[in-house]
């Protein structure tokens, strides 16, 4: 106890460190998004709608069965033509994860209540061996 009350502002120190490090890694986790296999129930029970948030090359080089193609850079401006219903459930997918994040923080940030991104995606929904539909 002594050892506490002498030392207390290096322990403060070393636990506010700690929490630092750590930081990153649950903001991550919270930002990680679906996997292939969630993705596909969402689909099937609550009829998700996804958006396919990459450039038209890689949209037509192979895409999810029944997707719909928005660039990321008209997302903002196009989401309400294709998702009319802000409680629809979301999936956004990109070629492998990073650009559907941010399309998802777009997405909630106009409203959307049930966004999701697919983690890895199109890479991720490939190796799962799930369908691939090409333009």
């Amino acid at each position: 106890m002594k050892f506490i009350l002498d030392n207390w502002l290096l322990i403060t120190l070393a636990l506010t460190s700690g929490f630092l490090l750590l930081l990153p890694t649950l903001q991550g986790a919270a930002l990680a998004g679906i996997g292939p296999t969630q993705a596909v129930q969402l689909m099937n029970r609550q009829k998700a709608l996804v958006v396919d948030v990459c450039s038209g090359e890689e949209y037509a080089g192979g895409h999810i069965v029944g997707a719909r193609h928005i660039p990321l850079d008209q997302l903002e401006s196009r989401l309400g033509e294709v998702a009319k219903n802000k409680s629809t459930p979301l999936i956004m997918v990109c070629a492998s994860g990073m650009r559907s994040r941010r399309a998802a923080n777009i997405a909630q940030k106009l409203g959307y209540e049930q966004v999701h991104s697919l983690q890895g995606g199109m890479q991720a929904w490939k190796e799962a061996n799930l369908p691939v539909q090409k333009s």
